[in-house]
């Protein structure tokens, strides 16, 4: 399938505010994607689907993930909504033939991991700094990002990290371990 296939699938399975937060990711994994030296196209394809599954409910997340053997942690089965990111990675491996590069991508957007590859981080920024997104330091968040996907990723962990603790969530501890990978092995920090 080609990218103007899945988006039309993607308008048809997410709501227009969904939908629209999804091309406007893609719009903004493109321009990083450019900025930074990654595929574009495949930017764009991870962009458009990385919340497929971002509108599920709580009992359709338990189906998929009890069904497709998805593994879980204590966290996410609290914070169901976390688990958005595997399931689409593996609706777009099972669905468009998505490779593995690309899935990761698709997981990591909510919580981040270890060694981040340049898509995984173009996504996670792409999903905080996408032109809908209005918190505080957006703009400062963009410039960063259009600058160094590093120093944007501690800037936006840093935000996620502290929204969590005010929202009173627990915070997943592969937010703290990406933080700390980034700032131990990166060479912009």
């Amino acid at each position: 399938m080609n990218l103007e296939q899945i988006q039309k699938e993607v308008k048809e399975i997410l709501s227009e505010k969904r939908y629209n937060h999804s091309v406007a990711v893609m719009e903004r994994a493109e321009e990083l994607a450019k900025i930074h030296g990654e595929d574009v196209e495949i930017a764009k394809l991870v962009g458009i689907t990385h919340d497929i599954a971002k509108e599920l409910n709580e009992d359709e997340i338990k189906e998929y993930v009890k069904e497709n053997n998805i593994e879980i942690d204590e966290i996410e089965e609290k914070q169901l909504y976390l688990l958005h990111g595997k399931i689409g990675a593996d609706i777009c491996g099972k669905k468009y033939g998505f490779t593995d590069y690309m899935k990761n991508a698709i997981e990591l957007h909510t919580t981040g991991s270890k060694n981040m590859t340049k898509l995984d981080k173009i996504i996670f920024l792409a999903d905080k700094t996408e032109k809908t997104r209005n918190f505080a330091d957006i703009e400062e968040a963009i410039e960063i990002s259009n600058k160094s996907l590093d120093k944007a990723m501690i800037y936006c962990l840093n935000i996620v990290i502290q929204d969590n603790i005010k929202r009173g969530r627990l915070v997943h501890p592969n937010t703290i371990i990406t933080r700390n990978d980034i700032m131990l092995h990166s060479e912009e920090i």
